[in-house]
């Protein structure tokens, strides 16, 4: 009888799921919601005479939280991690702490406590690898931004893994005081090592032992056997069956056949899967997805607005460019299936699970449309910045892009001890903010004082004793900042003609620098400090002011510099005339110079260089037109193109190629 039961159940759950993902496949809509919908009408909160039982349903979602985990950690080896690089991995932390940070801000406004908001905002962080790599072999998008997209995936699923450990020692009782966050960090720091250390040495020789010697199931089995164990041990020592999972995958790829296993294990995590989606859908109720129908918006568009802004951020200051960067941040403006195993580890998970759910479905929607428009979107926010902040975008891709081929050893040797002693103040700074917030009022309670003058005291304390390190950091942050403009343009001797070009540079290196730290910082201490996001925006503020003072006086470089390209332009043959390749030698910062004559039969004749839409499209900037004895330089986006003109650009030689082809 109990057998015949467990099978009416399958025969329920699976029915209703494939029914229901039929529907939404003839929709085009995602068939996750379609999971979520079949676990909602199924569910005992509709009057539908379909129940399955939630405790097995729950257990056999369990299975698919582990088979999901897996196969993430089953696609990423060490060495490939190493690979994608740094830039990927700051900017993953800075979009997602930034999305956390908000949406950690928006349930405190709204009335969450401090641990159930932080943990609303932990499930708006991560993005769905599934939903954006379906979208991506829809359109039939390989390479270029979509390599950048993968990339931080990558990091964002490292970044959830460390999440789903550390929330899950809160959700068990380690709390949120200083105590509690470094034990539970001692914790998972240890546990890790012992896991990696010990299944490196064992995991990747049994399964190419394995592989050697027997047939696919075998392999299969033993696969199962690894992912299962270290998903027990993580259970028994209190964290996520996820992280366990996750670690398991990892260990298995580096035997050079996580791919085999992927294929053997994706039709058992494609059924379980949809069973934890399924039954993430029984918890909902429609009363509960109603009453939250505010939140649920205030909270979608937090995650569209964030993570756009967040990795457009992100990929621009890596030197990837606007358009490139605008376009993986709309591709990544949603959440998906972890934010469901987040919200699932909530304290007070009734409300936390509904808002997840709500915030998943819309951005789930939106998503599909938002990544068929990001070219179209990413060209008109690119054609829509004003002149002279265009103009240092373009120079500021072809610097970045030398700092590229320039960077190795050497640029690591002269500013890794900065690097070093920088980390080690933001701890430090951490540690007293969160010893202050959550140590200091035990103390104060227990010498008699209370109230307002308790907390004058307390952050007077705190400030004290951490402005040194907040020097120290500020200090080490604009020597890391010099250093590297310094490898791109170098300091003149005896008149330093690029000071400007250098100064922009500089200050733009530092607000990267500068937000890469204090976002993740601000995230993590909000619980306890809630002021934290305010200090964030003062620093960006201040920075961006810089920076505006930067530009203009760089605008005033590149119109100088603009006027003696069309020098060369028009009288090639004068005394002491140079090549217009070698500008920089007069002119710092004008690297990758490029001369294109217009054709008669060129389709830009005729034309504006605003219609044309250069700088938007390829990233160029037009210096100065050529054209017979005379020109003009620094053109208006007016000014319409003739046969026989001669533009003279400047980018990175990407976007030189790209104008080239253009013209032509």
């Amino acid at each position: 009888m109990v057998f015949s039961r467990v099978l009416i159940e399958l025969v329920v759950v699976l029915g209703t799921a494939a029914l229901v993902t039929v529907v939404f496949q003839a929709l085009r809509l995602p068939v996750v919601l379609g999971y979520v919908l079949a676990g909602l009408l199924i569910g005992p909160h509709v009057p539908v005479p379909l129940v399955a039982d939630p405790h097995l349903v729950h257990v056999l979602s369990e299975l698919g939280v582990i088979l999901l985990l897996f196969s993430v950690g089953l696609e990423l080896r060490i060495s490939q991690i190493a690979r994608v690089g740094l830039p990927a991995a700051l900017t993953a932390l800075f979009e997602v702490a930034l999305a956390i940070g908000a949406g950690t801000m928006v349930a405190r406004l709204v009335g969450f406590a401090p641990t159930p908001a932080f943990f609303v905002g932990a499930c708006l962080g991560i993005s769905s690898t599934m939903l954006v790599a379906k979208a991506f072999e829809e359109q039939g998008w390989k390479g270029g931004f979509t390599d950048i997209v993968y990339a931080i995936l990558v990091f964002e699923d490292l970044i959830a893994i460390v999440l789903l450990a550390v929330l899950g020692g809160i959700a068990t009782g380690a709390g949120m005081d200083a105590a509690g966050i470094a034990m539970t960090i001692a914790k998972l720091v240890g546990f890790l090592v012992v896991l990696l250390v010990g299944g490196l040495v064992v995991v990747p020789r049994a399964i190419r032992w394995v592989v050697a010697r027997a047939h696919a199931e075998t392999l299969l089995i033993s696969a199962l056997a690894i992912c299962f164990g270290l998903s027990a041990a993580a259970d028994a020592v209190g964290y996520s069956v996820a992280l366990g999972a996750f670690v398991a995958g990892v260990l298995v790829a580096e035997s050079g056949h996580g791919h085999d296993v992927f294929e053997l294990v994706r039709p058992l995590r494609d059924v379980f899967a949809m069973v934890f989606f399924v039954s993430v859908g029984m918890t909902i109720e429609p009363a509960a997805l109603a009453r939250e129908a505010p939140l649920i918006l205030a909270f979608a568009a937090t995650v569209l607005v964030t993570k756009a802004v967040g990795v457009s951020l992100g990929v621009f200051f890596a030197g990837n460019g606007v358009v490139p960067g605008v376009r993986a941040g709309l591709a990544l403006a949603q959440i998906g299936e972890l934010s469901f195993v987040i919200a699932a580890l909530a304290p007070g998970g009734e409300r936390v699970l509904p808002i997840a759910v709500g915030v998943a479905c819309i951005t789930t929607m939106t998503s599909p449309l938002l990544i068929r428009r990001s070219e179209a979107l990413a060209e008109r926010v690119a054609a829509g910045l004003p002149e002279r902040i265009a103009t240092f975008v373009s120079f500021y891709e072809s610097w970045f892009a030398r700092l590229r081929e320039r960077s190795g050893k050497t640029t690591w040797s002269r500013i890794r001890r900065s690097v070093i002693v920088l980390l080690v103040d933001v701890f430090i700074l951490v540690a007293i903010a969160i010893a202050a917030a959550t140590l200091g009022p035990h103390v104060l309670a227990d010498a008699g004082l209370h109230g307002p003058v308790a907390t004058a005291i307390l952050a007077g304390a705190a400030i004290l004793v951490g402005a040194p390190f907040a020097l120290s950091s500020i200090r080490r942050t604009a020597v890391i900042a010099r250093r590297l403009a310094a490898e791109v343009i170098p300091v003149g001797e005896p008149v330093d003609l690029g000071r400007a070009p250098r100064r922009a540079l500089v200050v733009t290196f530092e607000l990267a620098i500068a937000l890469a730290l204090a976002v993740p910082v601000a995230a993590a201490i909000q619980p306890v400090v809630p002021a934290s996001p305010i200090i964030v925006v003062v620093i960006a503020l201040a920075l961006v002011v810089l920076m505006r003072r930067s530009i203009k006086d760089f605008d005033g470089h590149v119109r100088a510099g603009s006027e003696l390209v069309l020098e060369l332009m028009t009288h090639p043959e004068a005394p002491g005339a140079i090549p217009l390749t070698q500008v920089e030698t007069i002119l710092p910062g004008f690297g990758g110079t490029l001369s294109v004559a217009i054709e008669a039969g060129s389709l830009a004749v005729g034309r504006s260089l605003a219609d044309l839409d250069l700088r938007a499209k390829t990233g160029a900037t037009v210096l100065a037109i050529g054209r017979g004895d005379g020109g003009m330089a620094h053109p208006s986006a007016l000014e319409q193109l003739r046969a026989g003109d001669v533009l003279a650009l400047t980018g990175s030689a990407d976007a030189l190629a790209a104008a080239r082809a253009l013209l032509a």
